[in-house]
């Protein structure tokens, strides 16, 4: 059974995750890590736990997402896997940050590990994540989703009762309507979402109340 530990991270309150199973392998979805105590938080957390890293995920390329993959790097050796479509986004995270939060954390961008697309696996312990492809938000956003055990990390693709900003530079509405129809045939009904911000929902709600999955 899939261990789920959020981190809520940095001044725009983004979702971390560590997932782990019973095997105490783990991957991390999205380390938005800004200060100093929230990477200790994860960094310790995963220690304190005995888990073994053994993938580090981004749903997409977004500074608040990112914040944290320098210290992942540095403690474990954990390259970041993303979409390749997003790569450039994580490498301009202190262009980015400069632009609109007027800060420049000054973050060494580690090396990339493997891309991840539309259709992969993702395995640790003895769970299997399949990776949907959800641009809009971002060129290269994916949704990462254990069919076996009704869990989906939506990134900034799906919010409870919303969605993701599309009127960001390389945002697309179009790409983002045909995201949420691939969501609404592929996410089982009982299926828990944990998104980018804010809390967790079922994909049943969503599909009977949120306005833009609502048919």
């Amino acid at each position: 059974m899939l261990q789920i530990e959020k981190f809520v991270c940095n001044m725009i309150q983004e979702n971390c995750y560590v997932v782990s199973d019973e095997t105490k392998e783990c991957v991390i979805i999205d380390c938005g890590a800004f200060y100093p105590e929230e990477r200790k938080s994860i960094v310790s957390y995963i220690r304190d736990n005995g888990l073994t890293l053994t993938h580090l995920l981004a749903t997409h390329g977004h500074l608040d997402h990112n914040f944290g993959i320098d210290t992942i790097y540095n403690e474990f050796g954990t390259k970041l896997e993303i979409n390749a479509a997003d790569e450039f986004l994580v490498a301009t995270i202190n262009e980015q940050s400069e632009e609109f939060l007027g800060v420049n954390p000054h973050i060494n961008v580690p090396p990339i590990g493997p891309y991840i697309s539309g259709g992969d696996t993702v395995s640790f312990g003895s769970h299997n994540f399949s990776v949907i492809p959800t641009p809009g938000h971002s060129p290269g956003g994916v949704v990462f989703y254990c069919k076996e055990e009704q869990v989906a990390f939506s990134g900034d693709t799906l919010f409870r009762m919303s969605i993701g900003r599309t009127d960001f530079p390389y945002s697309n509405w179009a790409h983002m309507q045909q995201s949420l129809n691939l969501l609404s045939t592929t996410l089982a009904p009982p299926t828990t979402v944990w998104p980018g911000h804010g809390p967790s929902t079922l994909m049943a709600d969503e599909m009977s109340m949120n306005p833009y999955l609502r048919r």
